[in-house]
């Protein structure tokens, strides 16, 4: 047997699908959706028993663009290694997907490129309050933390002014979603990760100068 089992690519489209058609708003203090059982169980556990180190990063400045040399995107080098990013990646460059994302977010997907980043934070990894470039179509993030203190680590929510509000909860295999605008501010308050904070972040993306990151870089998002 095949260690781990990875779902085939229209299995994982089809929950992915489902539970952004039941995905909650919340607007305060800007425009958010709330996902559940994003990713079906088998899926993730895929991904988190993928072999790749986190990160050994210090003490970092507060943006993720300053370690770029050791991020981790779903790129052709890693689909071809992994089927679980392969897998993934086939499902969500999926024309149904991306109609979805069209008719619950409001975008529009046609000529965008899929970006997947694998995210695993260890202590030093903060977040100042900061706001998504409009390169990016929408931002979504999967919480993939497990451990007793994964309940701290969702991501922080600010108002207009940059001042803290909330805290997303980190619910295992749920999910935020928003898209870049004047007062997106989010960010991660310092503090203590004891353990790994796992999370994939997946964006649709245009004009996008690192192609190295992408998923498909020669070819785009269709809703056709």
């Amino acid at each position: 047997m095949t260690y781990p089992f990875v779902p085939e690519p229209d299995v994982i489209a089809k929950q992915f699908i489902q539970a952004l058609q039941a995905s909650t708003r919340d607007e305060d203090p800007y425009l958010r959706w709330y996902l559940k059982n994003v990713f079906p169980e088998t899926l993730c556990t895929a991904i988190l028993v993928l072999p790749i180190v986190p990160p050994g990063l210090g003490q970092t400045d507060g943006t993720r663009g300053t370690y770029n040399d050791k991020r981790t995107f779903f790129t052709p080098e890693l689909r071809s290694q992994f089927p679980v990013c392969e897998k993934l990646s086939q499902a969500l460059q999926r024309s149904d997907v991306a109609r979805q994302f069209e008719k619950t977010c409001g975008i529009k997907a046609d000529g965008t490129y899929l970006r997947l980043e694998y995210m695993q934070d260890v202590t030093g990894m903060w977040l100042e309050p900061h706001r998504d470039i409009p390169e990016k179509v929408f931002s979504m993030v999967i919480y993939l933390c497990t451990g007793p203190e994964a309940k701290n680590w969702g991501t922080d929510i600010y108002d207009h002014d940059k001042k803290w509000l909330k805290r997303s909860n980190p619910e295992f295999n749920s999910a935020v979603i928003f898209k870049s605008g004047p007062h997106t501010w989010h960010g991660f308050e310092q503090r203590p990760i004891k353990g790994v904070r796992r999370l994939m972040e997946i964006n649709y993306v245009r004009d996008w100068r690192g192609r190295d990151q992408l998923a498909f870089p020669d070819q785009p998002i269709s809703t056709v």
